[in-house]
């Protein structure tokens, strides 16, 4: 993906943002020379910020997912039991565009429709060595409440409602109607190694620099900072 692109998905997704009411944190727009400054170390370390995918395949429009985080803990958190054992993202999933089948072996999250049109999740349980189960119903809990489907079935949330996915469900997702705002509620994210797909992609994209960077991504932390 080029940089110019991905600079104009970053406006066009802050535009979006912004007119379903939702303000991101001062951080996102600090010049990459301030994040370079001592005192916004942690920002790099927790990997918050701007982030977008195309899963590694340059098929932006139909594969892919706008990502903000904008507060996450840390692995060390997890493994102490204490502290800040939690993370929060706001995403746009577009009309008809596709975040591929993955699970994750961590992270617990809850998956909310923010606004714009229905989101639409397909679901799967896992077989015992970590699969996809085509064959077993899958249970998960809708506002608190429990939703059993077969194995595949479709989850659709309207504006408002939301599913908690744990460990070991395997989950795709797009927008139908219209692009989506989700929010995203989970234990600590760690997006280096807790996204397992179903398919051999990759979670980050691959970036042609034609452009500089109107935003620093996630993913050019270690390279640019």
């Amino acid at each position: 993906m080029k940089r110019s692109r991905v600079n104009e998905i970053l406006a066009e997704a802050d535009a979006f943002l912004k007119s379903h009411g939702y303000v991101l944190p001062p951080f996102a727009y600090l010049a990459p020379e301030a994040l370079r400054a001592s005192d916004h170390t942690e920002i790099k370390r927790r990997r918050m910020g701007w982030d977008i995918t195309d899963y590694g395949e340059g098929r932006w429009d139909e594969k892919g997912l706008f990502l903000f985080t904008v507060r996450n803990g840390l692995e060390s958190d997890l493994k102490a039991g204490r502290g800040m054992l939690y993370a929060e993202k706001i995403m746009i999933s577009r009309r008809d565009q596709l975040s591929p089948m993955h699970r994750h072996d961590v992270k617990a999250e809850d998956i909310i429709n923010r606004g714009g049109g229905d989101l639409v999740l397909k679901l799967y349980a896992s077989d015992p060595s970590g699969g996809i189960d085509t064959d077993a119903q899958v249970t998960v809990m809708v506002d608190g409440v429990p939703r059993t489907l077969e194995a595949g079935g479709l989850l659709k949330l309207g504006t408002g409602e939301s599913v908690t996915l744990m460990p070991g469900d395997w989950h795709a997702f797009w927008g139908e109607g219209a692009d989506v705002l989700i929010g995203e509620v989970s234990t600590v994210n760690d997006d280096l190694t807790d996204n397992i797909f179903a398919e051999p992609i990759g979670r980050f994209s691959t970036i042609e620099e034609d452009a500089e960077p109107a935003h620093l991504l996630v993913s050019d932390y270690d390279t640019r900072l």
